[in-house]
């Protein structure tokens, strides 16, 4: 299908573009971008007054729970969602089960997404055998098969030498690490942030600190190997200090915040709502203005959303038994706009932490709407606003902390591959 996409306000940061513009999609690329271009025979026009158009959206952090866990979320129900929340790829975490920490799985996921899928599925393979933590996988093997990315991520890799080992050996193939940063004998039993909150509410706190040990370790670690790292979910105010200053001594550092650590602290908890319980937990009043400042500042590179979808018998129980996290796929878009209308951000600097960042980060030839280039493109209505209902929601999971809540700004269509796949 070839399509027309017209007088919208284009935005690509990575060709410093910021204008309205018509975009021509011939075969699957771009074909054209400029003014008053002419619709090909047999094209669709898509009127884009009002939105922005900009790169496909790219979410680097998503837990889709296929193989294994499909009761949770699939392939088919995973990106369903990710497209209606403007989302033209998606990178897979590997705590799946079977884990994806062989060629096997890896592949079913590439092969399953592109046969039923709505956009582009990237797996990440796991940077031990099983999540274990003791063996480190055969990560050439999970390049090859198509992952973009080692991570154990649900779990830290407590062993430093073999994370050391892990850095250098996926540096020589040109694989990035994800770490799970987390001091797990500091967590012990906690299900919170600890603090004033916890304490009230008489939960078990986890203190910012074991956040902050393991940052300091991988960023020490990827010093000393000359290696790059990537560290995921963000929470704390200790965790961008140690990424602001590693990145100041020119270490390979980048990471990613996720939008309810921005928009969210731990009195979410209060009513014991265990959708608002996640790891690492949500934080305080002080951590949510330093990672707005990381992401203003650059220290934050991209916002992710970690979506982490669980069956409501995982959530409607006691707070310490409730499963860890929160879907995030329909909801990131409209989160993170508000950064756009709070003035941290402006939108250029939005689309490159929800685009193009991700994408060279982690190496997916995406992110960019230059002459040529795989069409996914985003159109974005600003002023769309909506009720986040749970049966209306594409994902097979409900566990959201904005049930009921109005939310501004979304997705007004998808593009994957110059196909329409959403539109509203």
């Amino acid at each position: 299908m070839d399509l027309l996409i017209k007088n919208g306000r284009l935005i690509d940061p990575g060709q410093k573009i910021d204008d309205t513009l018509d975009i021509l999609v011939q075969n699957g690329l771009i074909k054209e971008i400029g003014k008053g271009l002419a619709a090909p025979a047999g094209a669709e026009t898509v009127d884009a007054s009002g939105t922005y158009v900009v790169p496909g959206l790219i979410d680097m952090h998503v837990h889709l729970r296929d193989p294994g866990l499909e009761y949770k979320e699939d392939i088919v129900s995973g990106t369903k969602a990710a497209v209606a929340g403007g989302f033209t790829s998606i990178c897979c975490m590997p705590n799946t089960k079977p884990v994806i920490d062989n060629k096997t799985v890896a592949s079913y996921i590439i092969n399953k997404a592109k046969a039923e899928g709505s956009c582009n599925v990237f797996p990440v393979g796991s940077i031990t055998y099983g999540l274990s933590g003791d063996r480190m996988s055969e990560m050439g093997e999970l390049k090859e098969s198509g992952c973009v990315a080692v991570s154990d991520d649900g779990k830290p890799v407590n062993n430093s030498e073999l994370m050391m080992r892990a850095l250098q050996y996926a540096a020589g193939i040109g694989i990035m690490v994800i770490s799970h940063a987390e001091e797990i004998e500091l967590v012990g039993e906690g299900v919170m942030n600890e603090g004033f909150t916890s304490t009230e509410l008489g939960l078990k706190g986890i203190p910012r600190v074991a956040e902050d040990i393991a940052t300091s370790r991988e960023t020490l670690l990827a010093e000393y190997t000359g290696a790059p790292i990537h560290i995921a979910h963000v929470s704390t105010k200790g965790s961008v200090r140690i990424i602001r200053e590693a990145k100041g001594r020119g270490v390979r550092v980048t990471c990613e915040t996720a939008p309810h650590y921005f928009t969210l602290t731990d009195d979410a908890v209060r009513g014991y709502n265990t959708n608002a319980k996640m790891n690492p937990p949500l934080r305080e009043a002080d951590d949510v203005a330093s990672i707005k400042e990381g992401l203003k500042d650059g220290t934050i590179d991209a916002i992710a959303t970690d979506h982490a979808p669980h069956h409501l018998d995982e959530k409607d129980v006691e707070f310490n038994v409730a499963m860890n996290g929160i879907i995030g796929l329909e909801t990131s878009l409209s989160l993170s706009l508000g950064l756009v209308e709070e003035g941290v951000l402006t939108l250029n600097q939005l689309i490159e932490k929800m685009s193009s960042n991700p994408s060279n980060i982690l190496g997916l030839n995406r992110g960019s709407l230059k002459v040529g280039a795989v069409a996914d493109i985003t159109l974005i209505d600003p002023k769309f606003e909506w009720i986040v209902e749970a049966d209306k929601l594409s994902s097979k999971s409900k566990n959201s902390p904005w049930l009921g809540q109005k939310l501004k700004g979304g997705a007004a269509a998808t593009i994957v591959g110059g196909k329409l796949v959403y539109k509203r």
